[in-house]
């Protein structure tokens, strides 16, 4: 059976510049499609809102990345969409690492094309 898989990622109790820092976020998303042998078919697109906040979407050949933060909650959400199974990736470290994370929930969802 062919399939894909989605990692959604929610870390809390972040540093709330790190959540609000456009460069930040670009690296983050340099590593991930690095790492985990991506393929973008453009330019990542990104918006700052006013308070700080920051959404971000990289298209893929093989789905999508796409993250949104929160500094006044001090959070960041992000949701990786592989069309074809991939290793799982140490979210929880890289983001307490580089966003000073205290809590990070990682959830993996196998995406099956048919039944």
């Amino acid at each position: 059976m062919t399939s894909g898989c989605e990692w959604i990622v929610e870390a809390h109790h972040c540093d709330a510049a790190s959540v609000s820092d456009p460069e930040a976020l670009r690296a983050l998303f340099t590593r991930l499609i690095q790492e985990m042998d991506l393929h973008p078919i453009g330019e990542t697109l990104w918006h700052q809102f006013p308070g700080g906040g920051i959404t971000g979407l990289a298209l893929l050949q093989e789905s999508h990345i796409a993250c949104h933060t929160f500094p006044e909650h001090r959070s960041l959400c992000l949701n990786v969409f592989c069309c074809r199974p991939r290793p799982d990736w140490d979210f929880d470290a890289c983001l307490r690492r580089e966003f000073g994370a205290k809590s990070v929930e990682v959830r993996r969802l196998n995406r099956p094309y048919s039944e």
